[in-house]
């Protein structure tokens, strides 16, 4: 059998006392993501299929700040960003600024394999999903009990001028390489709590949160994403990996903790490149993440 590998990332950046309270379920979740994705490659299924799925599954579940158990922003909205790309055709979809979309990387996904366009947002790429008859929910399937929490505390907290400089959290993202050495990367995030309506994170920028190329490797990113896009993280560990003939871990080492050294805040990552060799750092307290590649235990860990 040809390699196959996954890896699946719920978020990077502080320690919560809600995240070690819920240990058990975060871990499940990205287990359960992990092994969707598997699941697929294992049977001859696309990297592609394998990565939308996978984060389908962290859309669907509560905990990950993505879909339904996506952040409130400064109006106690809900407004989701996501990407997909496809390593064999180096091409991708993404939409930003999205509401009542059950599961936006596959609105993504429609967007890149059925449209001339990368990139939708707001009301047109709900018209989309609309027009596609893709899954759709109310609002209130999208607010859980913590996310309300975290928006209230927040509030309490934050004047306007806190809000304009607080950095930014919350992300669940796959890659992943098929029987046919094909790569493909996806990323999505619920925003973050009282975060200014209309901001755009790394989530849906490809290049920043989402790259995949056949020709080094498929790479989904977390942590803060204003540094993401800033530092273009994903597309410079793929462009060092190649300009340097070096392996994906050490290119992920350079990229987040020698490249971006001095930066002040969280970046995270995990990776796949062609031959299915996995990469995974972070320069935070915690990094949620999964993976498996062939027959292998699949590895699930929060903290370093």
């Amino acid at each position: 059998m040809n390699n196959i590998s996954i890896a699946v990332q719920g978020g990077a950046g502080e320690d919560s006392e809600f995240i070690k309270s819920h240990q058990s379920g975060y871990k499940k979740g990205l287990e359960d993501a992990v092994n969707t994705g598997y699941k697929i490659l294992k049977g001859g299924g696309s990297a592609l299929d394998a990565v939308e799925n996978a984060v389908r599954s962290l859309e669907d579940n509560p905990l990950f700040n993505s879909g339904r158990g996506s952040a409130l922003n400064n109006k106690g909205e809900v407004e989701m960003d996501a990407s997909i790309m496809d390593g064999k055709k180096n091409n991708a979809g993404a939409v930003s600024m999205v509401r009542n979309v059950k599961n936006p990387v596959t609105l993504a996904r429609f967007i890149m394999e059925n449209t001339s366009h990368v990139f939708l947002s707001g009301a047109g790429a709900l018209e989309i999903a609309k027009e596609e008859d893709l899954a759709l929910e109310g609002d209130s399937y999208f607010i859980t009990e913590h996310q309300v929490e975290e928006f209230i505390k927040d509030r309490k907290q934050d004047d306007y001028n806190a809000i304009l400089k607080k950095r930014i959290h919350g992300t669940v993202g796959a890659v992943a390489l098929d029987k046919a050495g094909n790569l493909a990367a996806a990323t999505s995030t619920g925003g973050t709590p009282n975060c200014l309506d209309g901001r755009i994170g790394d989530s849906c920028v490809i290049g920043a949160g989402c790259y995949a190329n056949n020709s080094s490797c498929a790479v989904s990113g977390t942590g803060d994403g204003e540094l993401l896009i800033i530092n273009v993280i994903a597309y410079s560990i793929a462009f060092y990996m190649e300009l340097k003939n070096c392996s994906l871990q050490d290119a992920c080492d350079y990229v987040i903790h020698q490249r971006n050294m001095d930066v002040e805040g969280d970046i995270g990552v995990i990776a796949v490149d062609t031959r299915g060799n996995l990469g995974v750092c972070f320069n935070s307290e915690r990094m949620h993440r999964a993976w498996k590649n062939n027959e292998e235990k699949i590895t699930v860990k929060i903290y370093k």
